[in-house]
């Protein structure tokens, strides 16, 4: 049985959260069917502070999701193409959010198929794009509230998937590349097609 994990889990720091995220089922009921993989690469984004991030020079009716209550969705459109799901962290009024950047597919594996039009489950949920596609999100799914559905975390312990975390820049930017705050599972095959280099993170694997 998958139940949300509390809001106190995302009032944290965007990099904390995105860390802790890995190896958790993400679970989505969008479109009346039940669709539910684990993350297994993640992309925190802060606010002012992170030229990178959406809510660097303020907020904006796309971004207002980000400067409210942590534990909510904010999903976007973009490229004219691709919707993309981020779960918004920290506190009220201080914008930061995690990127869902890959998924490996657990759950409702054929309707995932249908909304990608492939077969290959190892590229169902590869890459932002195709998480929220997989899922059956869109625009209309900005702003839900994470602690209930149709889309939310599961407050099961993270799997352990064998192998080491890694950090590094981030994906698709061209400011704060300074900042190593992407985590993945390395040598994942979920994980999206750009996974080379990364340093390994101090710890190692995710706890169960």
């Amino acid at each position: 049985m998958h139940r949300p994990l509390p809001r106190a889990f995302y009032a944290r720091g965007a990099v904390t959260v995105a860390r802790d995220l890995l190896g958790r089922v993400l679970v989505c009921d969008a479109g009346g069917a039940r669709v539910a993989g684990r993350i297994v690469e993640v992309e925190a984004y802060r606010g002012s502070g992170d030229p990178a991030s959406h809510a660097f020079r303020g907020r904006t009716p796309r971004n207002a999701v980000m400067f409210g209550e942590p534990g909510h969705a904010y999903v976007y459109f973009t490229y004219g193409m691709h919707h993309c799901l981020n779960l918004v962290c920290e506190s009220a009024g201080r914008p930061a959010a995690v990127l869902v950047r890959a998924l490996e597919p657990l759950e409702g594996i054929d309707v995932m198929r249908v909304r990608r039009g492939l077969h290959d489950v190892r590229r169902l949920a590869r890459g932002p794009g195709c998480v929220a596609r997989a899922l059956g999100l869109t625009r209309e799914h900005d702003g839900a509230d994470l602690r209930g559905g149709p889309v939310f975390v599961s407050d099961a312990p993270p799997g352990e998937r064998g192998g080491a975390v890694a950090r590094g820049p981030r994906i698709g930017i061209r400011r704060g590349l300074e900042h190593a705050w992407r985590f993945w599972f390395a040598a994942d095959p979920f994980v999206s097609a750009t996974r080379e280099g990364g340093q390994p993170v101090r710890g190692g694997r995710v706890p169960r």
